[in-house]
């Protein structure tokens, strides 16, 4: 045990034996030494509330805040302070605070039912007293693992909670519970098939457990499962359809498999309750800028905002729009919530980037970067992102992919050629180009489809630390291909219309171009390509919902664009004329011409649809959205510039790409 190990715990035996004073000096005397030590601040907290030092107490809370914004137990000690001083709605809004961030806190819980019952909220009572009288019911070591898991502390829950299912068997009561926390776990870690069976499995022991379903649906929409996910959220709502969280989750997997219609009325349902609840009216907002509803979608989210100033979600959702400008009020509101200590770590990452748009737009070019970096920061430090690890895989992919491997499989895969890929890298323009073709009377557009992705991780094995995949395609047999591209063709079919072609756009299949020519050896592939430097700084100033993690860095996403361009390269090399590259430069030159270009490629007749393709009535689902609803413009062009003086890393990882020095 260290020296700090050993000073903390006599702290906290101190404390738990009522020596208030002592405890406080000894979590004094390691702050002295680490000012920011989250529990030595946790310590001097509850020994400063005992002792009636209530501003002490206070301020080593706001210092705790501030170094660890999402740690329940400090909203949980808040609550408690605020109780001691007789301020019970700010105790009640401390505790709810709590177990938002961590939900094991039996005393925030049992808290909130006694507050919410005094004020005549009887209904978040009992849903409070439930979840303490679960918690209660629960062994120590899963409620041990739930505050592992919300404390960030994922191997020591991983490691509890394994070593609890191995000693108890499937019959034992709480047995679906440690499946259901080991899947969370799993979820975190990114292991996400493993998760989604784990949770199936609990499902067939506790098929009505809402919990259980409702982390199934997360699990599956992570993995982009959005067909299957809409049937577990149909589900819950047949089971009680005025719930608002069943009609929320309902709404979301509707507007996921495209039914935009039916999600929007489940939002406004919600909303007829909840009229001010954030999360909704951001949710409606999205979904309202997915059908090209902007004017109402920019209200939906000032909605959210006006409810709760600090919401992230909404602010960031208004820079996303890339065509809204932040009023001078807007820029003020957004910094002051900044500025807060408190604020939560997703919502301080949304304002980072929504202030780093705002300030660009106004031509404070420092002040922007500034704001965008400290996004890209935040966003760095939460993955675990390798650009060693990204290039020796796509390196793997040129050892494997061999003119050999493509001559022994020759023949092989499903003859359907239904399916146009349009990948590269996010900002590169393949919106565009999808909009450009899906205006074509003989092409749907879809979604980025994440059947391919999904495939090459299955190929990998499903052993831990195993990866067999791209060895593997070399040892698949002819029916095995073509029973994936078959398979591709099925289970993609949810998401299209009635054209006989449609576009898959998910950028990173580059990655996979050959597994793609093995199962659909007749599908079309078009490589939409950008300017390097402006596709890297677009992508560095873009927050993704999710993935895409390779942007969160100048170095990062330079390394990721070289590496591109590199396989790209032996794609061209090992399956000459398989690939299309299309550069947004050249088609924002001569619009027509690449158009006609594209669809000679695709054996399409030329349509003048396709150049009116701002007009069409489509859903768009990506960042792009706003932008290809306006004819073809060279707005985002050289718009790195004025941000020359600090993107020397980028050029630099960017290597012979970056432009030539003046």
């Amino acid at each position: 045990m260290t020296t700090r190990e050993t000073q903390l715990k006599s702290a906290q035996d101190a404390v738990q034996a009522g020596r208030f004073a002592d405890g406080l000096a000894l979590a004094g005397a390691l702050l002295d030494e680490a000012p920011e030590d989250g529990e030595a601040l946790y310590l001097a907290a509850v020994a400063a509330r005992y002792l009636k030092d209530f501003v002490a107490a206070e301020a080593y809370l706001g210092r705790l805040h501030a170094a660890m914004p999402e740690y329940g137990r400090a909203w949980q000690e808040a609550g408690h302070l605020a109780l001691a001083q007789g301020r019970e709605a700010a105790a009640l809004a401390a505790f709810q605070r709590a177990t938002r961030f961590n939900p094991a806190l039996e005393a925030s819980w049992r808290e909130q039912a006694r507050l919410f019952a005094a004020t005549g909220r009887g209904d978040e009572a009992n849903l409070a007293a439930f979840q303490q009288q679960r918690l209660a019911q629960l062994p120590r070591e899963l409620v041990a693992v739930t505050h592992h898991l919300a404390e960030g502390r994922l191997l020591r829950a991983e490691e509890i909670c394994r070593h609890y299912l191995r000693s108890h068997p499937a019959r034992d009561a709480n047995h679906v519970e440690g499946m259901r926390l080991l899947a969370r776990i799993g979820i975190e870690f990114g292991v996400l098939e493993e998760a989604e069976f784990l949770l199936e499995s609990a499902l067939a022991f506790r098929p009505d457990d809402v919990q259980l379903r409702l982390d199934f649906i997360d699990a599956l929409r992570r993995r982009q499962n959005f067909a299957k996910a809409r049937e577990q959220a149909e589900t819950l709502y047949q089971r009680d359809p005025g719930s608002p969280v069943f009609q929320s989750r309902l709404a979301i997997e509707s507007m996921a498999v495209g039914d935009y219609a039916r999600g929007l009325d489940l939002f406004d349902k919600v909303l007829e309750k909840l009229p001010t609840d954030p999360a909704n009216l951001t949710s409606k907002g999205h979904a309202l800028k997915t059908t090209g509803a902007s004017a109402e979608a920019i209200a939906s989210y000032r909605a959210a905002i006006a409810a709760k100033p600090d919401h992230g979600d909404a602010w960031y959702a208004l820079a996303n729009l890339k065509t809204y400008r932040f009023s001078d009020d807007e820029l003020v509101r957004m910094q002051a919530q900044a500025a807060r200590s408190d604020l939560a770590f997703m919502d301080r990452v949304h304002l980072a980037f929504a202030l780093g748009k705002a300030h660009e737009d106004r031509g404070e070019y420092a002040a922007s970067f500034a704001a965008y970096e400290e996004g890209n920061r935040l966003k760095r430090a939460q993955t675990r992102y390798s650009a060693d690890a990204m290039s020796a895989e796509l390196a793997r992919q040129q050892e494997a992919c061999t003119p050999d491997l493509f001559e022994k499989h020759q023949g092989a895969g499903h003859d359907a050629p239904d399916p146009i890929f349009i990948l590269g890298l996010p900002r590169a323009g393949s919106t565009l180009l999808e909009q450009i073709l899906a205006s074509h009377s003989q092409v749907d557009g879809t979604l980025e489809l994440p059947d391919i992705l999904a495939l090459a991780h299955r190929l990998r094995g499903r052993r831990v630390g195993e990866n067999l995949y791209p060895q593997v395609l070399h040892d698949l047999t002819a029916d095995q291909l073509a029973g994936f591209g078959r398979d591709f063709i099925a289970n993609t079919r949810i998401h299209r219309a009635d054209a006989p072609f449609f576009i898959d756009k998910m950028p990173n299949n580059f990655r996979h171009i050959g597994l793609i020519h093995l199962i659909l050896p007749n599908a079309r592939i078009i490589d939409a390509r950008r300017d390097p430097m402006d596709c890297c700084f677009s992508g560095f100033k873009q927050l993704f919902a999710e993935g895409q993690e390779f942007t969160y860095g100048l170095n990062e996403v330079g390394r990721y664009y070289a590496d591109y361009v590199r396989l790209m390269a032996h794609w061209d090399a090992v399956l000459p004329g398989k690939v299309l590259r299309v550069t947004h430069e050249d088609v924002l030159d001569d619009l027509e011409g690449q158009t006609r270009r594209m669809l000679n490629f695709l054996g399409l007749p030329f349509e003048a649809a396709c150049l009116d393709f701002h007009k069409t009535d489509r859903a768009v689902r990506t960042a792009s959205s706003e932008q290809v609803r306006q004819p073809i413009n060279r707005k985002g062009q050289d718009a790195w510039k004025p941000f020359e003086p600090w993107l020397g890393e980028l050029k630099a990882a960017l290597g012979e790409l970056a432009p030539a020095e003046a």
